[in-house]
């Protein structure tokens, strides 16, 4: 089950905004804790093979890291060793994109998301963390 101060804390960051760039993390752990009890989730992390991205926000040179696949989401504050595609962008642009008011497609035809190595990882992670936003929503209401 997904930990009820988890997703108050997700609940008051939707209605107040981001107060610090690791609070990523947290949406994050909802999809680690979904995945494990929600099967199509899990089936659609089982389909894929391990991917690990890394994401940097520029302005303030804070990086973490997604692990997804075989099964599992996992995550981590700090570089990763095994990266096959790397997200950079400004803390704004991740903020616009975490809330939906930015289209992940639009920033990176403008440049706003720089996108460097395996091109599919990044669209199969956007595919996951939509899925997962939409199947855990009535969680977030």
């Amino acid at each position: 089950m997904v930990d009820e101060n988890l997703i108050k804390e997700l609940k008051e960051m939707r209605e107040k905004g981001p107060s610090a760039p690791s609070d990523a993390l947290k949406m994050f752990e909802f999809m680690k804790q979904l995945a494990a009890e929600n099967d199509e989730l899990k089936e659609e992390l089982e389909d894929i093979d391990t991917v690990i991205v890394q994401m940097e926000v520029t302005d303030i040179d804070f990086k973490y890291w997604v692990k997804f696949g075989e099964g599992i989401v996992d995550y981590g504050e700090g570089a990763s060793d095994e990266v096959s595609v790397t997200m950079k962008a400004t803390q704004a642009t991740w903020t616009g994109l975490s809330a939906g008011e930015i289209d992940s497609t639009s920033a990176y035809m403008s440049g706003d998301l720089v996108i460097e190595g395996n091109l599919q990882d990044a669209i199969a992670f956007g595919e996951i963390q939509s899925l997962a936003t939409e199947l855990g929503a009535e969680l977030l209401e």
